[in-house]
C-alpha cells in the first residue's frame, strides 16, 4: 500500500482518484456482493435469479433495497413507484435497468395520465439511504398529451421535436380535442417543450414509452392514437449499479465521469457563487454516486476519508495560488510603497529644510550648475567616506571644492546635518559652505576652496614640517574654531571627528575645521548629549563615545579628538596606525614621560631657536589636559584657547590620562621620531 499510494503521486487527477479509492477499497474486492451473504436470489414467474437491489416482502433489512421491493403475485412481479403499482416485465443486469408496464393501463379503455401525476421521471426519486433510485432512463420516450381548442390538420415546423399529432379520440370532445406527440427529450427539457405548444393547446399528461433502442411507434399517419398500447408498452427504469454485478473499478470510472458532467453542468453558466459550491461539493456527488452504486455501506468512511484529503489537498493548492499570484505580489507592493514613503517622507523634510536655507544661508545650485563648474567632474582633489571632491570655479575665477556625496552613504539626515551646521558659520577657522545641490538622488555641497589642502598631508610626511611657531599657531587657529562651534552659535555644534584630515588649510596655512558629516546640534545649556552609538574615527574618539563609565558625551568629547590631533601635529606620527608594530608603546603615554623626565621630544635644528622647546612642551601639556580619560577633568574648548595663548609657566603637569604601567612605557634611544625638524615656508604647496 506504501508503493502503491507513492505511484499515485505522479497520476492525472483523475486517475488519482479512480487509483486512491481502488487502493482503500481493494481489500473487499475479492468479497463481492459481500453485502448479500444470507440473501439468496428469487424468482416470480418467469422472472427467474432476480437479486440486489431487488429483494422480496419478507427478506431480512441487509437484502436489497426497499425501495426495489416485489411483490410476487399470480406469478407476476410487481413494484410501487410513488402511488403507483407496475408490472416488472424484464430486469436488465447488464445496463441496470428493468421494464415496467402501469398494471392499470388495461382496467381504463382510455388510460391518459393527469397533468399533476408523474409516479416517474429521469431524476428519479430519492430512496431511503439518500440515493436517486427508480429514474427512467435518460434516452427514454416520451408521449406528450394535449388539449387543444381547434383542431389541427398537420404537424408544423414552428415547433421543434415535434414528431405529429395523431388525435386521441376517446378523450376529445365537442371544442375539446386532444391529441398526442412523441418526444425524444429529456425530462428536464420538457418544461421548454410544453411552453411551446401551439398556442391554441394546453398540457394534459406525459407518460414515457420505451427508450432509443424500443420505443412505441407513433406516428402523425396514424387515424387514432390506441392509448391502452401506449401504457401496456411499458418504459425502462434504471437501478444502482452492484458490485455483485459490475466491478468496482468500473463503478468508480462511471461514477467519475458522471461527477465531472454533473459539475461541467453545474458550473457552466453559473453565477459566482454556483461556480464556488460546484467546485466544493463536486466530490461528495461522486461519493454518492459510488456509495449508492456499489451498495457497500462500509465503503462510506473510507470513501469519505479519503474525499476530506482530496479536499485538503485542493484547498492547500489553491492557497498555494493565492500566495503565489496575490499575496505575493501584494505584499511586494506594499512593501515598494513604504519604501517610496519612507524616502518621500526624507525628500519632503530636506526639501523642507532647503526651503528655509534658501533665504538665509547659503545658495543652491541645479545639479547641471554642479557639472559646469567642475568641468564635468574633470579634476578630481580626492576621495572620502562620504564621496569624491572635485575642484571647481565660478565665474571670476573664483575657485571651489565640491563634494559629490554617496548614494550609499548619505542620508536625508546627514545631507542636513552638514547643510544646516555650517551654512550660517562665518569664522575665519572653519570651512565656509558655499552652496549645495539637492535633486534626488543626487546631493552635493560646494565649499570654499582649501588649496594647501589637509593637515594630515604636512604632519604625516618626513620631507615637509612645520616651525614650532607654526605648529602653535595652527593648534591655536583649530582651538578657536572648535570653540566658536561650541559658544558662537545660537546652538552648540559638536563635530564629533576631529582629526587632521578634517583640517584644511588656505593659502597662508590658516587652519580651517570642516566635514560636518557627524556633527549635531544641541542646546548650548546642555551638560550632556544623547547618543545612540559611536561616532567618530578609531585613535580620536573619546573614552565616553564607547563606555559610558568614562562620563557622558559632551562638548568634552571634541576636546579630546582635539588633544590627540595636537600629540600627531607635535611628534609627527599617528596615534593609532595599523601599520605600526604592535610592539612599540602607545604614543600618548611616551610622551606623558618625556614631559615628567623633562626630554624635548624631537631634536631640533642648530637654527631653532630656545623657546622652540617652550612651544613644544606647551602644545604636549594641553594636550596631556585634553586627553584626560573622565570627561569631567578635561579642560572646555574656552580654556584650551587660553591656554595656548598663555604661558607654558602658568600649565601644570596633568594626571596621567591612561591605564598603563611605567615599566611598560619605557623603550630605548631607538624609539625617538624626526631626528631633524624641516620648516615648512608658507609659500610651499
Amino acid at each position: 500500500m506504501v508503493n502503491l499510494g507513492t505511484a499515485l503521486l505522479c497520476l492525472s487527477p483523475q486517475a488519482f482518484i479512480i487509483y486512491s479509492l481502488l487502493a482503500v477499497v481493494g481489500n473487499t474486492e475479492a468479497a463481492g456482493a459481500w453485502v448479500q451473504q444470507g440473501c439468496p436470489p428469487f424468482s416470480c414467474g418467469h422472472l427467474q435469479g432476480i437479486q440486489y437491489p431487488f429483494r422480496q416482502k419478507g427478506d431480512p433489512s441487509e437484502c436489497g433495497v426497499q425501495s426495489y421491493e416485489i411483490i410476487c403475485s399470480d406469478a407476476r412481479a410487481i413494484i410501487h413507484i410513488n402511488t403507483g403499482r407496475y408490472y416488472v416485465t424484464n430486469i436488465f443486469y447488464n445496463n441496470s435497468t428493468f421494464w415496467a408496464v402501469d398494471a392499470n393501463a388495461g382496467n381504463s379503455s382510455c388510460p391518459v395520465p393527469r397533468w399533476d401525476q408523474l409516479p416517474y421521471s429521469s431524476s428519479g426519486v430519492s430512496g431511503s439511504d439518500g440515493n436517486i433510485e427508480l429514474a427512467t432512463v435518460k434516452d427514454a420516450m416520451w408521449v406528450l398529451f394535449v388539449n387543444c381548442s381547434k383542431v389541427i390538420n398537420s404537424p408544423t415546423t414552428s415547433y421543434a421535436g415535434w414528431y405529429g399529432y395523431p388525435p386521441v379520440t376517446c378523450h376529445s370532445a365537442k371544442n375539446s380535442f386532444v391529441y398526442a406527440v412523441r418526444l425524444n427529450l429529456e425530462l428536464g427539457q420538457l418544461s421548454d417543450t410544453v411552453e411551446s405548444v401551439p398556442p391554441s393547446c394546453g398540457y394534459l399528461g406525459i407518460i414515457p414509452a420505451g427508450d432509443s433502442r424500443q420505443s412505441y411507434i407513433l406516428s402523425s399517419d396514424d387515424d387514432v392514437v390506441d392509448v391502452r398500447a401506449i401504457a401496456r408498452f411499458g418504459f425502462a427504469v434504471r437501478f444502482p449499479f452492484t458490485a455483485g454485478q459490475w466491478k468496482l473499478s468500473k463503478i468508480i470510472t462511471t461514477c467519475l465521469a458522471d461527477s465531472i458532467r454533473h459539475f461541467k453542468a453545474q458550473f457552466n453558466g453559473a453565477s459566482i457563487w454556483g461556480k464556488g459550491s460546484s467546485v466544493i461539493w463536486s466530490e461528495m456527488y461522486f461519493l454518492r454516486c459510488v456509495y449508492g452504486n456499489s451498495g457497500r455501506p462500509e465503503l462510506y468512511w473510507p470513501i469519505l476519508g479519503l474525499l476530506s484529503a482530496i479536499e485538503i489537498v485542493k484547498y492547500i493548492i489553491v492557497l498555494a495560488i493565492l500566495l503565489r499570484f496575490v499575496l505575493a505580489p501584494l505584499a511586494v507592493w506594499i512593501f515598494l510603497a513604504h519604501r517610496y514613503w519612507k524616502t518621500r517622507i526624507t525628500i519632503d523634510a530636506v526639501e523642507k529644510f532647503l526651503q528655509m536655507q534658501e533665504t538665509v544661508g547659503p545658495m543652491r545650485f541645479a545639479y547641471t550648475d554642479i557639472v559646469a563648474i567642475t568641468s564635468h567632474f574633470g579634476h578630481k582633489l580626492g576621495q572620502g567616506g562620504y564621496g569624491s571632491v572635485y575642484r571647481g570655479m565660478l565665474p571670476g575665477d573664483v575657485n571651489l571644492a565640491v563634494k559629490i556625496l554617496c548614494r550609499s552613504m548619505c542620508n536625508g539626515e546627514d545631507f542636513i546635518s552638514e547643510v544646516s551646521t555650517i551654512g550660517r558659520i562665518h569664522h575665519v577657522n572653519v570651512v565656509r559652505l558655499v552652496g549645495y545641490c539637492s535633486e534626488e538622488p543626487r546631493r552635493a555641497l560646494v565649499y570654499e576652496y582649501m588649496p594647501k589642502g589637509s593637515l594630515d598631508k604636512y604632519i604625516f610626511s618626513g620631507k615637509k614640517r612645520f616651525s614650532w611657531d607654526k605648529l602653535s599657531e595652527i593648534g591655536l587657529g583649530i582651538a578657536r574654531g572648535i570653540d566658536y562651534l561650541h559658544r558662537g552659535c545660537d546652538m552648540q555644534i559638536l563635530h564629533f571627528d576631529i582629526k587632521p584630515h578634517n583640517i584644511l588649510l588656505d593659502s597662508n596655512f590658516v587652519p580651517k575645521v570642516a566635514d560636518f558629516g557627524l556633527a549635531k546640534l544641541y542646546p548650548r545649556d546642555n551638560s550632556f548629549v544623547p547618543l545612540s552609538a559611536a561616532r567618530g574615527t578609531i585613535g580620536y574618539i573619546a573614552p565616553e563615545m564607547i563606555s559610558r563609565s568614562f562620563g557622558v558625551v559632551s562638548s568634552k568629547s571634541d576636546v579630546y579628538s582635539f588633544g590627540m590631533l595636537l600629540l600627531e601635529m607635535v611628534g609627527g606620527r599617528r596615534n593609532a596606525a595599523p601599520d605600526q608594530n604592535s610592539s612599540l608603546e602607545y604614543y600618548p603615554s611616551w610622551v606623558y614621560d618625556r614631559l615628567t623626565e623633562g626630554r624635548e621630544l624631537g631634536q631640533t635644528s642648530a637654527a631653532a631657536a630656545a623657546d622652540m622647546h617652550v612651544l613644544e612642551r606647551k602644545l604636549c601639556l594641553v594636550a596631556m589636559w585634553c586627553i584626560q580619560m573622565k570627561s569631567q577633568d578635561r579642560p572646555t574648548m574656552r580654556e584650551v584657547v587660553r591656554m595656548l595663548d598663555g604661558s607654558v609657566d602658568d600649565l601644570q603637569i596633568p594626571p596621567r590620562p591612561f591605564f598603563c604601567d611605567e615599566e611598560h612605557s619605557r623603550v630605548g634611544d631607538s624609539h625617538h621620531f624626526y631626528s631633524e625638524l624641516t620648516s615648512v615656508s608658507e609659500e610651499d604647496e
